[in-house]
């Protein structure tokens, strides 16, 4: 009962109340020294507002309180839940570099999101969790690794250079687009290319996001369950 009040009180300010007194009235309760809610306030951009009441916050102020009261105890892992929820583009930048630093120092930091291009930018390891069960966990450029890349080439030959990637022994697949080239780098296909004459209009790197590599993940976990 006492740590499930605690939680609530943490986690829902009194809108009368400013951001530093809801701070330090959490920092009391921890036996922590006012000038610990001063700092943790600091940490994380809240100084300036720290007087403002809670009530009037925005939903990425009241963010930037609820990391402020998670950090009082000075954690050494951090857990945290869509942190960049009602951030501006300059406070999800900021929410980045304060992440990594804190990382820096030694800490674990667990953020769970489903903002996939931002998590792409900020995380060192990866976990995807589909329908309640764990698929996948590595190092992001692991991860990112796994994914179906390749090169995408099209242009008014695109026909006789499928026919020549094949006698290659290269798996390619034909799109609206043009080709998808798995297993060969720019590099090969244009040797080939050059090789034998043909006119192309593009030869660029297929891009994979980090959300492609989950709906790959996930919709190869769903296949494999058996029905």
């Amino acid at each position: 009962y006492h740590r499930e009040r605690q939680r609530l009180i943490r986690d829902k300010s009194h809108p009368g109340r400013t951001g530093r007194n809801h701070v330090v009235g959490l920092a009391g309760a921890a036996g922590l020294p006012v000038a610990r809610a001063d700092e943790v306030c600091e940490m994380v951009g809240l100084t300036e507002a720290a007087n403002r009441r809670a009530g009037g916050y925005s939903l990425g102020m009241r963010q930037r309180l609820g990391r402020a009261a998670a950090l009082l105890g000075d954690p050494k892992i951090l857990v945290l839940d869509e942190p960049a929820n009602g951030l501006d583009p300059q406070g999800i930048r900021w929410l980045r570099d304060f992440l990594r630093h804190l990382a820096s120092q030694g800490r674990a930091i667990v953020v769970s999101s489903h903002l996939l291009s931002e998590i792409a930018q900020t995380v060192d390891e990866v976990v995807v969790i589909g329908k309640g069960r764990s698929i996948a966990q590595a190092p992001i450029q692991e991860l990112m690794a796994r994914g179906q890349g390749g090169m995408r080439v099209a242009g008014p030959d695109a026909e006789r250079l499928r026919v020549a990637l094949e006698a290659d022994g290269a798996a390619v697949t034909v799109t609206d687009g043009g080709l998808i080239v798995a297993d060969r780098t720019g590099e090969q296909i244009g040797r080939l290319i050059a090789a034998d004459g043909i006119v192309v209009s593009e030869l660029s790197q297929v891009s994979q996001s980090l959300e492609d590599v989950f709906f790959e993940l996930t919709d190869t976990a769903d296949a494999e369950v058996p029905s």
